[in-house]
């Protein structure tokens, strides 16, 4: 039996931008987007199941005018609610129902210094960013940033942190950018060096007054690992995948995969228009790909890896649009250590 903890909601594809590295491809609605009764029955369904935690992502959350109704309903199931926002159509009113609808936090996405961020987004989508957290901050919700890193932004982190440095927020998460979506149409060179990242992470985590961390498709096992992950008490390790383990993701029109960043039909486990999440979550044969996972799977250097049985390959969506191998890490941080440590 797996326990739900979390879920990432995609709860329109309805976007003011179309960013160079938008994995979902967010713009215009999807037809038949779900409708206000099928969410509030939606959130029903999670809290049923036990979920605690959901990420309210788009497009763009704001561009759907019942999202606060569909965070309220979450907030009285006792869900918390993170809403993840460009910020670009961020204003006062949002500050109003923000704190009615309950929501626990705020993440706002920013990618880099003004001239790089406005060109991924549109001329003047920084300052607009820069003017959510800071109204954010000022009304008491707590709020972190949240930067997707290719091979340009990736250089400009010293940068970005003296912007943010000054600004009253709890977290800074660094994740890497996934060649899906319009990265991959675009060619957007996403290629980083994860041990530059966990440098920076290194460097800056304990004078920074926020915490600073990676997400699931950086590492793993550095010496640094136990530090990277965003807390400060040096024990937080990567265990593997999620997806379908402990985690969900559900798109617009109600589709279920492990996680919203598998932007494949290959990794839809059903339908909540057929069926409910129940049973799409208690069904034996999903989400195989993790919950049937043995060492035997791995490929590559992670096969041979002292790690393996906890890594397990480490993100399995960034792995799958790397390279299409689901149980090979393709740009591991601490593989040759590992391999060493392994003969």
């Amino acid at each position: 039996m797996y326990n739900l903890v979390t879920c990432v909601w995609e709860i329109t594809l309805a976007c003011c931008f179309s960013c160079e590295y938008c994995g979902s491809r967010g713009g215009k609605a999807r037809k038949n987007e779900l409708s206000t009764e099928e969410c509030i029955n939606i959130a029903e369904q999670l809290a049923q199941l036990g979920c605690r935690r959901v990420s309210m992502i788009g497009g763009e959350v704001f561009m759907r005018k019942d999202w606060k109704q569909i965070v309220g309903k979450l907030s009285s199931l006792n869900i918390n609610v993170n809403v993840i926002t460009n910020g670009f159509l961020f204003g006062e009113k949002n500050i109003k129902d923000l704190k009615e609808a309950g929501v626990e936090s705020v993440s706002v996405s920013i990618d880099g210094i003004q001239e790089v961020h406005d060109r991924y987004r549109q001329k003047g989508s920084f300052r607009r960013a820069i003017n959510a957290v800071e109204t954010l901050s000022a009304a008491g919700i707590p709020v972190s940033v949240i930067s997707t890193l290719n091979s340009e932004n990736v250089k400009g982190l010293e940068e970005m942190y003296d912007v943010l440095k000054d600004k009253d927020i709890y977290a800074w998460q660094l994740q890497a950018c996934s060649p899906m979506g319009n990265a991959m149409e675009r060619k957007l060179d996403y290629h980083i060096d994860m041990k530059e990242v966990i440098n920076f992470v290194m460097a800056h985590t304990l004078i920074a007054p926020f915490a600073i961390g990676v997400a699931d498709n950086i590492g793993y096992f550095t010496e640094a690992e136990g530090m990277i992950r965003g807390r400060l008490n040096g024990r937080t390790y990567f265990t593997g995948c999620s997806a379908g383990i402990s985690a969900i993701g559900i798109d617009s029109v109600g589709n279920v995969k492990g996680c919203e960043a598998m932007y494949d039909d290959y990794f839809i486990e059903g339908n909540l228009r057929e069926k409910s999440l129940k049973e799409i979550w208690e069904d034996p044969d999903a989400f195989a790909y993790n919950r049937k996972f043995n060492r035997s799977l791995l490929t590559g250097k992670c096969a041979k890896c002292i790690y393996g049985d906890h890594c397990a390959a480490g993100c399995r969506s960034y792995n799958y649009f790397v390279h299409r191998k689901l149980y090979e890490s393709p740009f591991c941080a601490g593989g040759a250590k590992v391999l060493k440590e392994a003969k």
